[in-house]
């Protein structure tokens, strides 16, 4: 198969595309597919020329233009298949504040928030408890990710965020462990893989937690008791209906000492090394890389 991996671009997390990219086409390629590697920045409009050139296109992208269902909405006009969410799902998972407004509208539980597309005059107040976390509305990775315990560092986190011209989102701090759960299928047949707990070695799962060798321990199957992990997998399948997605997503979830599980967010096009987390849970199902691939791109040439 021809596959056109897209990866790169212009976001904050280029790089963390183009080194999953490496990977992906070390994968297929080894399984024998012909794989062209297109960084977004070498030319944007070269895009739809490429699509039509070839069987199918893999999204190995973070960020916009990726996950907000630009490069989607080209490639079906250019008629190329591709693995994952359509526009409309991906636009409304990685904007936080309408997944979360999606969530609350579905009865899935989800961390109490605030929502500031704009610096709010002088002498406003957040109305929900210390501490708090602000990150970019449709930011990942954890790149601009605080947790603050004041007021003071509150105004201090939205100088930064606002000073690049990003949307805010302010969410209450769950107390507990922090767990991801994957989910894989066509629309109607998705299954929940093995969720992954995530045991940061710092204060929270920031950046370095996430991508430095020395950082959080991420232990698959999560240690959770089967009525536990049954309730994960549940309910990354609703947050994944909920928002009309297909193919894969992976969800964050909040788990309280006490058993209550709160979303927080839902990937739609997940980290792909050997390495990454649904990449790790679909391992635990007995399934590789390359056949996870090649699986989720089974879903886009049938579709």
């Amino acid at each position: 198969m021809r596959i056109l991996l897209v990866a790169g671009g212009w976001s904050t997390e280029r790089e963390i595309s183009l080194k999953g990219a490496a990977s992906i086409a070390e994968a297929l390629s080894a399984r024998g597919h012909e794989v062209t590697l297109f960084d977004l920045s070498d030319g944007f409009e070269k895009l739809l020329e490429l699509a039509a050139a070839h069987d199918a296109a893999f999204l190995n992208l973070h960020g916009q233009p990726g996950e907000d269902g630009l490069v989607q909405a080209l490639l079906e006009r250019a008629g190329c298949p591709y693995q994952g969410s359509g526009p409309a799902g991906s636009f409304l998972a990685l904007n936080k504040a309408a997944g979360k407004a999606l969530f609350v509208r579905a009865g899935i539980r989800t961390p109490d928030y605030e929502f500031l597309p704009v610096r709010p005059a002088a002498g406003w107040k957040t109305s929900l408890p210390f501490p708090l976390f602000v990150k970019s509305n449709t930011g990942g990775s954890s790149i601009d990710l605080f947790r603050v315990n004041d007021e003071a560092e509150l105004n201090r986190a939205l100088d930064t965020l606002f000073a690049g011209h990003q949307e805010v989102l302010i969410e209450t701090l769950i107390p507990g462990q922090e767990v991801t759960c994957g989910v894989v299928g066509r629309p109607g047949e998705e299954k929940a893989l093995a969720p992954v707990l995530i045991v940061p070695k710092r204060e929270f799962f920031d950046f370095h937690d996430k991508y430095a060798a020395d950082g959080a321990a991420e232990i698959c199957p999560a240690p959770l008791a089967p009525e536990l992990t049954a309730r994960v997998q549940e309910a990354a399948i609703a947050a994944h209906r909920c928002l009309g997605l297909s193919g894969y997503s992976r969800t964050d979830f909040r788990l309280t000492d006490e058993g209550e599980l709160f979303a927080l967010e839902v990937n739609t096009l997940p980290g792909m090394t050997s390495a990454s987390l649904v990449p790790k849970e679909a391992a635990a199902a007995g399934i590789d890389f390359g056949e996870l691939l090649e699986t989720l791109l089974s879903y886009a040439v049938r579709n």
